[in-house]
């Protein structure tokens, strides 16, 4: 079944203690408008892109202006939760979806798109792509892309190791990791500083470990005993102990820089990495030449012996953009404008990503997303990001926990009582 259809994505209605009413922007007795708009593109193509996009848009909306900020991806999700419980929400703002955006919706600080996206949009893209940003049956965002993750390795230093196919089970894994040790090369980049690149290994755990059912229910029942999530655990600490991961990865950052995790495969220091889609383009910002790694490859999370979960499953996200609830009319304007097939496929160049639009995705030439687009579309399945899913107070809670398994400080038993505990303070 294509991942398309079958992917749906649960939500949880996490509410904020403030209701925020929204300053957003407006119009004055001119007829004039001004908009505020929100992005977590702070460098490079991806910036460009936001900048071309907001000037096409007023050059073709006599009247209306637009004033950009951007924000780093680690800080957007705090700026945005402040900006709710202010009431100062920007009018245009980059929504994660799932219980993230279940927060906002249920602060009443987002505006309904329901009846405001295009016909031709929706017919473009297809109902399952919008499921992450529907809650109880309404629209709150449109996507602008999709982020399913697994694993980006370079095909060169797996070579060098006489490494000839990638890894199918985390025996396999294992394996390749002792053979990328003994050329000398760390096995595996890892951004632990920023919490969530660490979770990613749990967060795969889990979707190996656990069923469908239980993966796409846990954001509404918060139930975390069935043993799939302490398996989950258990599986990170075993894998954890063949100290895979790169030397100082619990202070190494995800993105930033050349000492990034994303710098260290980018730079041939490390062989693979765990991420999103979106990794082949901040890849590519990394490498010595700024263009993208010429022998990057990727492959799905390896399977796991015993585990109720579909092989083929995947997990990942979708970025896509709201409206504040008192915005103007123009947002929306601006929203439709970008998921047009012309904004769509310049977008797919501009990142190195898989567009929302399914008829954009012929402009992806990029030879690394080539299989994740595959893998994508001919999924059993796929579960939004733990964190994203649960939102934002339970999934910080659960980041942290992984992080403090890793650093030696936990254990499985304390992921699971840590997510539980914060379950039950909403």
């Amino acid at each position: 079944m294509s991942a398309r259809k079958a992917a749906t994505a649960a939500v949880a209605m996490i509410g904020l203690v403030a209701l925020a009413g929204c300053a957003g922007g407006g119009g004055d007795a001119d007829g004039e408008v001004s908009m505020t708009f929100w992005h977590n593109s702070t460098t490079g193509d991806g910036k460009a892109y936001w900048a071309d996009a907001v000037e096409a848009f007023e050059a073709e909306n006599e009247g209306v202006s637009i004033e950009v900020q951007s924000i780093q991806n680690e800080d957007m999700d705090g700026r945005l939760q402040t900006a709710v419980n202010s009431g100062d929400m920007p009018d245009i703002f980059m929504a994660r979806g799932g219980g993230k955006l279940a927060a906002v919706v249920d602060a009443g600080a987002v505006k309904d798109l329901s009846d405001l996206i295009d016909d031709d949009v929706r017919a473009d893209y297809g109902d399952a792509v919008f499921s992450a940003f529907t809650i109880d049956g309404a629209t709150y965002g449109l996507p602008v892309s999709v982020l399913p993750g697994g694993i980006f390795y370079s095909q060169d230093l797996f070579a060098d190791a006489g490494v000839t196919e990638t890894p199918a089970t985390m025996d396999e894994l294992v394996d390749t990791v002792g053979a990328l040790e003994s050329t000398g090369v760390e096995p595996i980049a890892l951004g632990a500083m920023d919490a969530w690149p660490a979770a990613h290994w749990y967060y795969f755990f889990a979707l190996r470990e656990c069923g469908q059912d239980v993966m796409e229910s846990i954001a509404s029942t918060l139930d975390f005993s069935d043993p799939c999530w302490l398996a989950a655990g258990e599986d990170l600490a075993a894998f954890a102990d063949e100290d895979p991961y790169n030397t100082g990865f619990l202070t190494t950052s995800a993105q930033q820089g050349a000492g990034s995790s994303a710098g260290l495969l980018a730079n041939h220091q490390a062989a693979m990495e765990l991420m999103g889609g979106w990794n082949v383009g901040v890849i590519a910002s990394l490498t010595p030449d700024e263009e993208p790694l010429a022998d990057l490859g990727w492959f799905p999370f390896p399977a796991v012996e015993g585990g109720d979960g579909a092989p083929t499953a995947m997990m990942g996200g979708v970025d896509g953009y709201g409206c504040s609830k008192d915005s103007p009319s123009a947002c929306e304007d601006f929203l439709n404008f970008i998921a047009s097939p012309e904004w769509q496929e310049r977008y797919a160049v501009s990142w190195n990503a898989i567009p929302a639009s399914a008829s954009a995705q012929t402009a992806v030439t990029d030879p690394a997303l080539q299989p994740l687009i595959e893998a994508y579309n001919e999924a059993d399945y796929v579960v939004v990001w733990l964190d994203t899913l649960l939102g934002q107070n339970i999934g910080n809670a659960l980041n942290t926990a992984v992080v403090e398994l890793l650093s030696g400080n936990g254990t499985p038993e304390s992921i699971v009582e840590t997510v539980e505990t914060a379950a039950t303070r909403g």
